[in-house]
């Protein structure tokens, strides 16, 4: 998979291709980001929405809370990988190409979700089945880890610069479009066959990871058959007309280089981490459990919300086109700082319009940060260590805050007995990222090549 370096005219071709030949190649990079991180989403909303399925196939028999719980443990020691990932596929990615990292990636990321779907289950192997669960989504989940980075640089390194906020919208849209679609696949399951039909906990719960499989064959050939990025291959170019070499050691590189700049990107992602997990997974879960509010009308108010989330994405990464990443990210911190404790006495009411317009609210909050955030980091680093430096911040941040941001809320509650703890938490986390923010520099409309 590695790629012969570029020569100069090669180079000089990929930075001024032909108009309709540029456009063909910027369309399948956004068809290949899109699926990329969608089968990871797909996956991921498959495997909380059939959890308890999970837990009756694969844990021991007993009591269901306890292998409820033992399920969830085993999403959440999978993040633990994530940071793992990110260095690997960052340096890589960094050292050997964007595609070469992306190409590998997908295979491993689908292959893994894929055999997730034919694990035999515990009544056939006993705890060798949790066993082998635990350790694909390790493997899942490592792989995982380069994929929404990897996707983010090489769209921005394909757009053009006028427009990379709105193409680099597309990462974070896939991820909610996979939420949605796996919502929606349990959802009509359920209510054909039953939650506890034997179709479903037979196969109906493969299916959406089964389907990982040829939607990873069909993104891998698609990145298989795009260069790397222009960006990049100038850069290949210009450290081998100069030195003679390629870059060596893009981590450690970024280490030493680039700290501070490492840290702020790192509360930046601090607020999508907690923002993304808290608005759109647990928010359902605590108008259930601590609002007692009626769960179909919460799913109704969840799908909905992720529908307008899809579009407010494009929207926010084409406002941040006009008036900056920057002022975009200072306005999503100022925002969840103001509102986030009035929205959740809000919610509170039971009223489903209310508490409608309070998650859109949200929602158009978080899509301000998230559909900001990824174009934002690709112009933060330079290209010989972009891909580390995004893949670290981004990857770190969501292991040690999104991934526990449900379970750390839930904690909030029962230690302190307000319901209102979990917003104090956010709020405590948008300031941090507003810090943060406030010390970063604006690089919206640059040349990515001139980025230092």
């Amino acid at each position: 998979m590695t790629d012969k370096p570029a020569t100069s005219s090669q180079v000089a071709e990929m930075q001024n291709p032909g108009q309709e030949e540029q456009g063909k190649t910027l369309r399948r990079v956004v068809v290949s980001s899109f699926l990329g991180n969608f089968i990871e989403w797909f996956d991921y909303a498959s495997y909380s929405y059939f959890a308890t399925v999970i837990a009756l196939v694969f844990m021991p028999s007993g009591d269901p809370t306890v292998a409820l719980l033992e399920t969830f443990a085993v999403f959440a020691l999978s993040f633990l990988m994530r940071p793992v990932g990110a260095v690997f596929w960052g340096n890589m990615g960094d050292k050997k190409g964007r595609k070469w990292a992306l190409t590998a990636s997908i295979l491993l990321m689908s292959g893994a979700t894929f055999l997730i779907g034919c694990l035999p289950t515990y009544a056939m192997i006993g705890l060798l089945a949790p066993v082998l669960l635990l350790l694909l989504r390790m493997v899942q989940s490592f792989s995982a880890s380069g994929e929404y980075a990897g996707a983010a640089t090489f769209l921005a390194e394909y757009a053009p610069t006028n427009k990379r906020g709105l193409y680099c919208s597309v990462v974070p849209a896939s991820t909610a479009t996979g939420l949605l679609c796996g919502s929606m696949f349990a959802t009509v399951m359920y209510s054909v066959f039953g939650h506890d039909s034997a179709f479903v906990t037979d196969w109906g719960w493969r299916i959406p990871f089964l389907l990982a499989g040829p939607l990873g064959l069909i993104t891998h050939y698609m990145r298989e058959h795009l260069s790397d990025s222009p960006v990049y291959a100038k850069m290949q170019h210009d450290l081998e007309s100069k030195k003679g070499n390629t870059v060596r050691a893009p981590f450690r590189t970024l280490i030493k280089k680039h700290p501070r700049v490492l840290l702020i990107s790192f509360g930046a992602c601090m607020l999508n981490a907690v923002g993304f997990y808290a608005v759109l997974t647990y928010l359902p879960n605590y108008l259930i459990d601590t609002v007692q509010y009626d769960s179909a009308s919460a799913s109704l108010i969840t799908t909905i919300c992720l529908v307008v989330y899809i579009a407010f994405i494009f929207f926010s990464g084409h406002i941040s086109d006009k008036f900056g990443r920057k002022k975009m990210l200072v306005t999503a911190c100022i925002g969840f700082v103001v509102l986030t404790i009035p929205a959740f006495y809000l919610l509170g009411t039971k009223d489903f319009f209310t508490i409608l317009a309070v998650e859109l609210v949200m929602c158009f909050l978080l899509t301000i940060n998230d559909g900001t955030l990824s174009s934002y980091l690709t112009e933060t680093f330079p290209t010989d260590v972009r891909y580390s430096g995004f893949a670290l911040s981004f990857n770190l941040a969501n292991a040690l805050f999104g991934g526990s941001a449900s379970f750390i809320s839930i904690g909030l509650i029962e230690a302190t007995g307000n319901a209102i703890a979990p917003a104090w938490y956010m709020v405590a986390i948008s300031a941090i990222a507003l810090i943060a923010m406030l010390l970063s520099h604006e690089h919206t409309g640059k040349d990515l090549t001139e980025i230092d």
